[in-house]
């Protein structure tokens, strides 16, 4: 019987050493995980990578060629019941360069209505090089009666635009959208 009582025994040492062995390298785990995101941020700053910049080293965009620059010139006509006009009537621009310009609209009908903008560019050959980020010509708007709303247009010329071009015109056209319903 002390055979047979002693295997239990043995068998429940066992068990409770290889939990005992078990835990303890669970909590080495959990350690080696809480203690890495530490460990890497040193090791990244030693070498060199995957570091964050300072507010100092404020990065410079090397794709704006400061060496030339180029006169937008802003026009706005309106076909409809509108009041359409940039704010300013140029900007200059250095190619490359990110600019924001603003077009203001009044819907001056008794009415809501639903309008679009249609850009045009002079000379021709600065249509492609003219790259608008964010226009409110790329959506139809809506205009409630008496409404008035600035819109900006957010673009760069692109560095490609060949040097003899001074001057580009953007030119908008809004007018009415034919049979549009305006949402309520």
């Amino acid at each position: 019987m002390s055979t047979e009582n002693a295997t239990p025994n043995a068998t429940t040492r066992l068990n409770k050493a290889m939990m005992g062995k078990l835990v303890v390298v669970a909590i080495l785990m959990f350690g080696f995980g809480y203690a890495l995101i530490p460990v890497y941020k040193q090791v990244c700053e030693l070498l060199g990578v995957n570091t964050i910049t300072q507010k100092d080293d404020v990065a410079k965009n090397t794709q704006v060629d400061m060496s030339r620059s180029v006169t937008v010139e802003l026009d706005g006509n309106a076909h409809g019941p509108w009041r359409f006009r940039p704010v300013q009537s140029s900007v200059t621009v250095h190619p490359g360069e990110m600019t924001t310009v603003v077009y203001e609209v009044v819907n001056i009908q008794p009415r809501t209505m639903v309008a679009q903008a249609i850009p045009s560019y002079a000379p021709q050959s600065a249509g492609p090089h003219f790259k608008k980020v964010e226009c409110f010509c790329f959506k139809q708007q809506t205009l409630k009666p008496n409404e008035a709303k600035q819109y900006p247009v957010v673009f760069y010329v692109d560095p490609a635009l060949p040097k003899d071009v001074k001057t580009i015109t953007l030119s908008y056209t809004f007018f009415e959208v034919a049979g549009a319903v305006a949402q309520q």
